[in-house]
Parts: structure tokens; sequence; C-alpha cells
């Protein structure tokens, strides 16, 4: 049977399309392991997926509430070192070298972040994708792969090292290396901003992963059913956030007379005490909420505005960092969303969109001749990956029967480490992976 091994890191935009890949290639017939946070392991296990944590549940909490310096670019090389993830690197790498069967495994990560895929596609010959969840990620590798041989390649370079590999000295064909390269998100999202090129493969929005069968709490149930639609207000599930996000959302929301939902996972996030017109929930399923609010203000997260879409909910984003205003300039373009920059977020200014957007203004009316495609705008994303992911586990017939220069460069250097040391770094890894230094 094929074996699959993912790996990604992030919060639920980042991993769940993951979850869902590995869904949808379980259903395939494939053996599926997904290497990612402790904090996904209820996700992974729903799904029928082995799983692998990099990271325990508090060190998880620990990292995501470090990010949030991370929004202006500084701090990198302490970041890293701070949270353990050249560890996580070794760890990684580990957990597929031990699933690895030749010749029947493909290796997939999270475009620019998965180092690990390509340590392991380079060390093991094995065919890898990479898979981007928003344009950004295409359109920052070059300052990606800056950081990475220039404020990160001390630490890199030591986990190669340590895993037996030698240094890189191409980082611009390193870095491409990977046999597929995929965009979660539909051909009309692309042509509105930045287009990537041609190497990429677009997918399409993944469908939310989400329990269908998670039942609304009672107070939400109340709150959507009052006599005014409230507005639904979230930064996602993470805390990399502008730090008056939270205050120009809800102030706004309410200026503009409407009741909030609402939602974000860290409690100390939450105006205390609540207003009255205010209910806050740790998490919600969108997926039954989103068609009923009167619109949603939010952070520009791929997957946030990507459920928003499908619901056909008016969407005001405050966008800062990453990936996000990109995602909301590409919205905009197309009329599918209002947005402002940090600089205005100003609840006046968040209230009058609000007022626009639920009086009647069609934020989702598209100029003709520019719409997105009807198929563009409904297949599922996940589902159109794993197709393009499922063949790289067998070799077409006009295959070469010799391997390409770089596998026969990493396999002569495997080849070079004696038995001894091959089993000295199998045995460090594997303690590490289970949590005692060997």
């Amino acid at each position: 049977m094929p074996t699959m091994l993912l790996v990604t890191h992030g919060t639920d935009g980042d991993v769940l399309p993951f979850v869902r890949l590995g869904g949808e290639l379980r259903a395939g017939g494939h053996e599926v392991t997904l290497i990612t946070h402790a904090h996904y392991g209820p996700h992974a296990a729903r799904a029928g997926l082995g799983f692998v944590p990099i990271d325990t549940a508090t060190e998880f909490e620990r990292t995501l509430a470090d990010t949030h310096d991370l929004l202006d670019g500084l701090g990198w090389r302490e970041f890293y070192e701070r949270n353990g993830l050249y560890r996580q690197m070794e760890l990684e790498f580990t957990a597929m070298a031990a699933r690895y069967r030749a010749g029947e495994t493909v290796l997939v990560g999270r475009h620019t972040s998965a180092l690990s895929v390509l340590f392991a596609a380079e060390a093991l010959g094995a065919p890898a994708a990479w898979v981007a969840v928003a344009p950004i990620q295409i359109m920052a590798e070059r300052a990606a792969l800056h950081a990475y041989r220039t404020l990160l390649d001390d630490g890199i370079g030591g986990v190669r090292r340590r895993l037996g590999l030698r240094p890189i000295e191409d980082w611009d064909a390193w870095f491409s290396s990977a046999d597929l390269h995929i965009g979660l998100w539909p051909a009309w999202f692309d042509r509105a901003g930045t287009q990537s090129p041609g190497k990429v493969r677009l997918t399409g929005f993944p469908l939310p992963d989400e329990n269908a069968e998670e039942a609304l709490p009672p107070e939400a149930e109340e709150a959507l059913s009052g006599p005014v639609a409230p507005v639904l207000v979230t930064g996602g599930t993470g805390r990399m956030l502008h730090r008056r996000f939270y205050d120009a959302a809800v102030e706004g929301a309410r200026k503009a007379g409407r009741p909030v939902m609402l939602v974000v996972r860290h409690r100390d996030l939450v105006p205390d005490p609540l207003p009255p017109d205010m209910t806050w929930f740790p998490r919600l399923p969108f997926r039954a909420v989103m068609p009923r609010v009167a619109a949603v203000v939010h952070h520009g997260g791929i997957g946030t505005l990507s459920r928003a879409l499908r619901a056909g909910v008016p969407q005001i984003i405050l966008a800062h960092g990453v990936d996000r205003p990109d995602n909301a300039a590409r919205l905009h373009r197309h009329h599918l969303a209002a947005w402002l920059p940090a600089p205005r977020w100003t609840p006046e200014e968040v209230a009058a969109l609000v007022t626009s957007a639920t009086g009647g203004d069609p934020l989702a009316a598209v100029p003709a001749g520019d719409a997105p495609g009807q198929d563009e705008g409904t297949q599922d994303g996940v589902r159109r990956a794993a197709e393009l992911i499922a063949p790289l586990a067998v070799a077409p017939p006009d295959f070469p029967d010799e391997p390409g220069p770089a596998v026969q460069a990493a396999r002569r250097q495997l080849e070079r480490m004696s038995a001894a040391q091959r089993r000295a770094v199998a045995e460090r890894l594997r303690g590490r992976l289970s949590g005692q230094e060997a």
C-alpha cells in the first residue's frame, strides 16, 4: 500500500487542509500519516490518519504566544532557537525515515516551512510535493530563501550535519527541488494579484475541515435566532495579530448597531467584561454559523475568507501582516470584500463598512466578464490536490531507469556512511522523538 507522509505547521488555516488532504488520500487507498502539532491529534484521529506530534500542547501554545513580533519580520533566529524548531526538523525527518518504504512513499509538506520534507526527499530519493495554502507563500519564496541561508543557516546546517547530510551548495535549486508544487486556491484568485509561476498547479480553495455533527451551543443558536442578525468577528486561531484588531472589529460592529458573535480561542483577547450585546465562543462550527450572520469581520486568513465565500456572506477584512493584505486585496479587486489596512482601523470606518455591507450594498457583485468561474468557486481544491499527488507513488511507464543526479548524489552520500554511523543517527533521533535524549 503506498504511504503518504504529510508535514505541516501553523494554525487551522495551515493544518486543517492537510487533514482533509490526508483523508482524501486515505480514501484513495493510501496509508497516511500526519506529522504536525499535538493540538491537531484529534483532527487526525477523526480522519483516520496516523499521527506524529512534533511538540506538546503546551509547547504549541507557547510558540503561538511568541509569534507577534514576527509580524514585523523581526527575531526569526531567536524565535527558532527559543521554540526548538531545529529539533522539530529532526523529529519530522526521523518520523518520515522510520515510515519510508522504497518505491511506495510520497512526502508532502507545507510550502516554505516543511524543510524536513526536502531533507528526506534528498536523503531517501523519495518523490516530494510542496503544498501552499495562500499565494503569499509562493510570492515570498525569495525572502524565505534569503532568511534560511543567512539568518538561519547555522541552525539548518547543524540539523543537516546531525542527519548525515552535506551542506547545501545551490540553495535556489534545492529550495525548488520538490517534484510537484500545488496552490490551494482557484485561478481567478491567482489572477487578482501577483500570479504564481507556471510550475504551481492551482486546485481551488479547500472545503472546510469541520465535524459535520458538531452542534451549535444553545447560546449561539439564541444569538443567531434573534431579531437582528449578528456580525461574526474572528481573528482566526492564531495570535499573530495586530494588537488593535479585536478592539477595532468589535467596536465597529457595535457602532453599526449589530450584536456581535466573537469567536477566538484565547480568552485574554476577549473584552472583559463582555458588552451586553456581545457573545464570546472559543470556537464554533463556521459551516453552520456563517450562512446565518449579517457579515463577517475578520483578519484575512485564507481559511476564514474561503469559508465566507462559500457561505455567500459579506466580508469586512482588517488585514495586517503575512498573507492577509494580499488575500484581502485579491477579494477586493473582485468586489467580494471590503478591507482596511491597519492605519485606518477606527470604529467609525469599520462601522461604515459593516453598515454598507449589511444594508444591501452588493459587496459580492462581481463585474461582468471578470467573475470567478463556477467550477473554480465550487470544486474542492483538496480533492484535486490529492488527485495530483497520488500518481507520485507510482512511477509512470516512461520513468527513466536511472535516477536523476540529485538522487544519485544523495545515495552516494548515504553509502559513505558506515552502518554504525547510520544506527547512531537513527537511535539518537528516535530517542528525541520519544522525548528521551539518547
